[in-house]
């Protein structure tokens, strides 16, 4: 059997000479990062780091899937290409369980640093066997953002408790326009276990699915999945913009900012982005309410975080956790607000900076951002009992290899290459042969 893990329960006003570790001679370090607006900020920042330290940065800048597969097969084969990769609370704890990331445990005694006023949800979610092993930039769950102005004019009211996904259909035809370019709603389709499969996993949640029963038996082929697909690809071919099995977290995103989706139903941390006036044409527009529910409220929010880690095979360590101090401190997420706007600072992740006057004024929705992420139990996330831990994901390491399949199964019901009915019976033969083969099931 595979091995399984679960998920556990200045330049910018720094203090340069003691805050950041230098090393004696300037190093040059490969960072893998997302296309997301957060790391994007980070690079618009960094020569902050570089100038302080006299180290130089190499960028490698892929989409989201790209970035997964590029990580994945360097981390498991010890390539050593990056001195530091955006990894999420998915693999972190799988990945530093095998020994394939430093341990950064050291942060815990660094009283500038301040582990402690790190959320220990994020923390936990970071960690395998008592170890840390990422330091987190941002942390997230699920909501739905939603256009007032385009409610109004369409004579609806979207309620501010929990709806099911049968009201928020309903919703979402009453004021899709696309004549006129409003889309009643914008959900992930692309394929991947960390693009569709996000959104559809919540969904699947919500109508009372689960990815395995007790005994690792795949129920992919459950009445549960069958009506929660359903579902999504009726939604998204009644009321969604046309091509969305092409469309992941940043093209939702763009089309939301651009005022083209009435709804949106993903990450907490775009709400900063949406929000931003200097980035977002509905940033006075825009409300968020809690993602729907149908059978259940379990699992409906999901939990993630994107954090910076040292793969084992790195030989600039002390270089990589001098940008990790750097970039995850309190001091860069002052910094961050500073320039961009207090409404832009990562969020969900630092308890002071979530408290901070400035960030509650610029971001009113900050706290309940924060609540909601604190709300999510990874642990119990599914109407029936599980073997796992995991709310979008199930934390094993075989899931990304079937979360990708069925995403890929997923998107092509979506885009009408398949039926619902046989992209889950694919779905099912694919996992059972995957967790009959890896030892799960005898």
């Amino acid at each position: 059997m595979s091995i399984r893990r679960t998920l556990l329960g200045t330049a910018f006003g720094f203090g340069v000479a003691t805050s950041i570790v230098s090393t004696a001679i300037a190093e040059e370090i490969t960072i893998a990062t997302v296309n997301n607006a957060d790391m994007i900020t980070m690079q618009e920042l960094a020569p902050k780091w570089e100038e302080a330290t006299g180290n130089t940065i190499n960028w490698v800048v892929l989409e989201e899937n790209v970035l997964r597969q590029r990580t994945t097969q360097d981390i498991a084969t010890g390539g050593g290409s990056f001195d530091i990769m955006f990894i999420g609370a998915y693999e972190t704890p799988i990945w530093g369980a095998n020994g394939w990331l430093t341990p950064l445990n050291d942060f815990a005694d660094d009283a500038d640093y301040d582990l402690e006023d790190v959320f220990q949800l994020v923390r936990n979610g970071l960690s395998a066997n008592g170890n840390l092993y990422a330091l987190p930039l941002y942390s997230e769950t699920s909501f739905t953002f939603y256009r007032t102005d385009v409610f109004e004019a369409a004579g609806v009211e979207m309620p501010q408790e929990q709806i099911t996904y049968t009201e928020f259909a309903e919703l979402a035809a009453a004021v899709h326009d696309p004549d006129n370019g409003m889309y009643g709603t914008c959900q992930r389709g692309k394929a991947g276990w960390g693009e569709n499969m996000a959104f559809v996993g919540t969904v699947a949640n919500a109508f009372g699915a689960r990815w395995f029963d007790e005994n690792w038996v795949p129920q992919l082929d459950s009445p549960e999945w069958n009506a929660a697909v359903t579902y999504y690809v009726d939604l998204m071919l009644e009321s969604g913009p046309p091509g969305a099995s092409a469309n992941g977290h940043n093209e939702n995103r763009a089309l939301f900012k651009d005022g083209k989706c009435a709804t949106w139903v993903d990450a907490t941390s775009a709400a900063g982005d949406v929000r931003n006036p200097a980035t977002s044409t509905v940033a006075d527009k825009t409300e968020f309410v809690k993602a729907p529910m149908q059978a259940t409220a379990k699992g409906t929010g999901w939990f993630w975080s994107w954090a910076l880690a040292i793969p084992a095979s790195s030989k600039k360590v002390d270089a990589a956790k001098s940008f990790l101090k750097w970039g995850t401190s309190k001091e860069y997420f002052e910094m961050v607000g500073e320039s961009k706007g207090w409404v832009a600072v990562p969020s969900g992740t630092r308890q002071s900076v979530e408290e901070d006057s400035r960030r509650i004024a610029a971001a009113p929705f900050a706290p309940s951002v924060v609540d909601a992420i604190l709300s999510v139990d990874p642990a119990d996330a599914t109407l029936l009992p599980t073997p796992y831990t995991g709310v979008q994901f199930v934390a094993i390491p075989e899931f990304q290899g079937i979360g990708n399949y069925v995403g890929q199964q997923v998107a092509a019901a979506l885009a009408g290459q398949s039926t619902v009915e046989k992209a889950l019976a694919n779905s099912q033969a694919f996992a059972a042969r995957e967790m009959t083969k890896a030892g799960y099931i005898k």
